[in-house]
């Protein structure tokens, strides 16, 4: 999304170096470990395409804070999800909770089901499944089987990584989000696209459903002269991060004029501005494609209307709105790699930066969650568009080396 020229952030923050290749800057080390273990879905068709960028603007942090439950530990496990320190560095973590599911992977009161799919007392099934290659060239198939359901696995069981932030949304339904995570923007200017809504405090606009997730609502409403509300949910000076798998498991809203997206900024934004700061566009889709997620690059001379850009599409032409997914990057020094339920379709390295430009992503950047509507690149609400649509956002987590 293309940033605002204008934007402030409130940095209080202390900046560890992890032990791995993952610098995590955290205004409190507080993170839950529930962890769904849900299947996979089928894998999908990725090409390259580029994609406008996300409009900015200044972060306010305002809203109460809410603090959730303890996770509950993987299925089975019986182990809590409390973090551990590495050397000179963190693994962010204070989950309290132990798992006392069966081997199949459901879990009790409320939590996600594991990979037999099945799950008691309000929480929410998962399936096995399977994806094939997804890549549009050759660096960038990649096949993932989902016998134990890796697209959703508990807190650091992804080989090669270790969980070191998320937050799980866990709390009372109507609850705000923690404000010692996320920034609450509160301001609509346009965002530098034309966007229509008018970014919110209220719970109104995003709050906790009480059954583990975030809901993020866009409404058709009259507010501060404009036409529609939402939120936009921000990290800087709380959660700030260099290199890592960085996902989030979440069913986007439907419909035209709608422009839900998952992505990050570079914390230098102040100083340089944007493009120079770097953007990594983790997952956008706008509404008139309703079969199509974009992953993007924005940096100085690859930014707007030309960015490093790549799309990916599910089997059949199904919807995204129809399920929930994982949409992921994962990012190391000079690579960054695109994923949707675990399959990768597209990796970026400095090769890929056009002639006499800079790859910008050797530094630390911060999380973005937000639904826009309207804008340059999806176009306003029509006729079709219904009201309220709503992103919701089963958890975020950031991993690190081990």
């Amino acid at each position: 999304m293309t940033h605002a020229m204008t934007h402030t952030s409130s940095r209080r923050s202390t900046r560890y170096t992890a032990a791995s290749a993952l610098s995590l800057t955290l205004l409190s080390l507080a993170c839950t470990s529930e962890s769904p273990n849900d299947g996979l879905g089928s894998g999908g068709n990725a090409s390259a395409a580029g994609a406008p960028s996300h409009g900015g603007g200044g972060a306010t942090a305002q809203g109460g804070s809410a603090p959730g439950s303890g996770g509950a530990g993987p299925a089975g496990a019986g182990a809590s999800g409390a973090g551990q320190a590495g050397s000179g560095g963190i693994h962010a973590g204070n989950g309290g909770g132990s798992a006392t599911a069966g081997a199949s992977g459901t879990r009790p009161s409320g939590g996600r089901a594991g990979s037999s799919g099945s799950t008691s007392a309000g929480g929410r099934g998962g399936s096995a499944g399977s994806q094939s290659a997804g890549g549009d060239d050759g660096n960038d198939a990649g096949a993932v089987n989902g016998e134990s359901g890796a697209a959703g696995d508990p807190t650091s069981e992804r080989p090669g990584w270790e969980l070191v932030f998320s937050d799980e949304f866990e709390g009372a339904k109507g609850t705000a989000v923690d404000t010692k995570n996320w920034n609450l923007v509160n301001k609509g200017d346009g965002f530098g696209n034309n966007e229509l809504q008018y970014y919110t405090n209220r719970t109104d606009n995003a709050a906790l459903d009480g059954e583990g997730s975030l809901v993020i609502k866009a409404i058709e409403e009259s507010y501060m002269g404009r036409d529609y509300t939402s939120a936009r949910l921000e990290s800087n000076g709380k959660v700030e991060l260099t290199y890592g798998r960085v996902e989030s498991r979440m069913r986007i809203p439907y419909g035209q004029g709608l422009w839900p997206a998952f992505w990050m900024l570079g914390t230098d934004i102040d100083s340089v501005g944007w493009p120079d700061c770097g953007e990594i566009d983790i997952m956008e889709n706008v509404g008139k494609e309703p079969t199509t997620v974009h992953g993007t690059l924005h940096g100085p001379g690859y930014s707007g209307g030309s960015p490093l850009g790549a799309s990916y599409s599910l089997p059949g032409n199904a919807r995204f709105a129809d399920d929930f997914h994982v949409y992921a990057v994962e990012w190391e020094k000079d690579v960054v790699r695109f994923y949707v339920d675990d399959t990768l379709y597209k990796t970026r390295t400095p090769a890929d930066v056009p002639s006499g430009a800079h790859w910008v992503y050797d530094h630390s950047f911060y999380l973005l969650l937000n639904v826009a509507v309207g804008g340059q690149w999806p176009g306003s609400p029509d006729s079709s568009t219904t009201f309220p649509q709503t992103l919701t956002v089963d958890y975020v987590r950031v991993y690190g080396r081990p």
